[in-house]
């Protein structure tokens, strides 16, 4: 059994521990509650958005737009994909982080080729993960010079990222592109995702229940349809980015506060256990004493 004084300095280093778990509880509580308000307050600007890419797709539903080529005449082992995928910067999350590498690492080896397939990482903890798996013999494509953090996700940085992968789609450099994500579906429960954010997918729209066409009223754009739609959709796939950055963002936070919870829990019952053994050992240290003290009375007696 250690002594008294072990065990007071192991005792007094679990309750500084005990202070951080704490603390990095209620931080990442309020930056939950924080990206869940930024969330609210423009989903809906984004819900509108979309509104009005299903009204020019019913009243043009011919319209060539080159966001929804799907590129058919290219076969699937020669298409370049890009994957955008969501991690976290820091650890202590729990198997947030383990999760999405995990799930990732799966949808590339369904790929044809991993030659083909290029990843644009955002969070440290992702993006070293996959650079040492690229540096121990994968073929898959980690862009070195995508470096954006998941901290506090802003409408600016999500803008930025959707520039870039559009640009890339347009020019030939990526046929698809996917967005792999945490989505938090209850307090408790996260469930990791494939988006595909582009090509678009057009869905049939101006039909009635019974198949028939809808008579939808006439309509004019200026200069066309497809200005319009080359606006439009870029400031979509900036909100479907700035969407899934918030609800990874929540996800590593619920994590981080589940894990430091738990962690808090352990160290509470680390002390009371600790203390329990103090006592044993305190009182054996008094009764040693007591049992010296008379020893020594009697002896003085005989």
């Amino acid at each position: 059994m250690p002594n008294m004084r072990e065990i007071r300095e192991r005792i007094a280093s679990i309750q500084q521990i005990l202070k951080i778990t704490n603390a990095m509880y209620l931080m990442s509580s309020s930056k939950l509650k924080k990206a869940r308000k930024s969330l609210e307050a423009t989903e809906p600007y984004f819900y509108k958005l979309q509104s009005t890419i299903d009204s020019v797709l019913e009243h043009t539903p011919h319209t060539r737009q080159q966001f929804f080529n799907r590129r058919s005449d290219i076969p699937d082992e020669k298409r370049k994909k890009g994957y955008i995928v969501i991690t976290a910067d820091k650890g202590l999350c729990g198997s947030y982080n383990h999760n999405i590498m995990k799930y990732t690492e799966q949808e590339l080896e369904k790929a044809a080729d991993l030659d083909n397939c290029y990843l644009f990482v955002i969070g440290q903890v992702g993006r070293m993960h996959f650079q040492r798996r690229m540096n121990s013999g994968k073929k898959a494509f980690v862009d070195g010079e995508f470096l954006y953090t998941t901290q506090n996700p802003t409408l600016y940085r999500a803008g930025e990222i959707a520039e870039m992968v559009i640009e890339k789609f347009e020019s030939g450099d990526l046929d698809e592109v996917y967005l792999i994500y945490t989505d938090m579906v209850t307090s408790n429960q996260q469930e990791t995702r494939t988006l595909r954010l582009l090509p678009f997918e057009r869905k049939h729209f101006g039909k009635a229940e019974d198949g028939t066409m809808k008579k939808l009223p006439k309509a004019s754009f200026m200069p066309s349809p497809e200005e319009v739609m080359n606006y439009l959709i870029p400031q979509y796939a900036k909100g479907i980015i700035y969407g899934a950055m918030v609800e990874a963002f929540c996800c590593e936070q619920q994590s981080r506060m589940t894990a430091m919870d738990a962690a808090t829990n352990s160290a509470k019952d680390m002390i009371k256990d600790l203390s329990l053994m103090y006592n044993r050992a305190r009182q054996a240290a008094i009764t040693q004493e007591i049992t010296e003290v008379c020893g020594g009375a009697a002896s003085l007696d005989e």
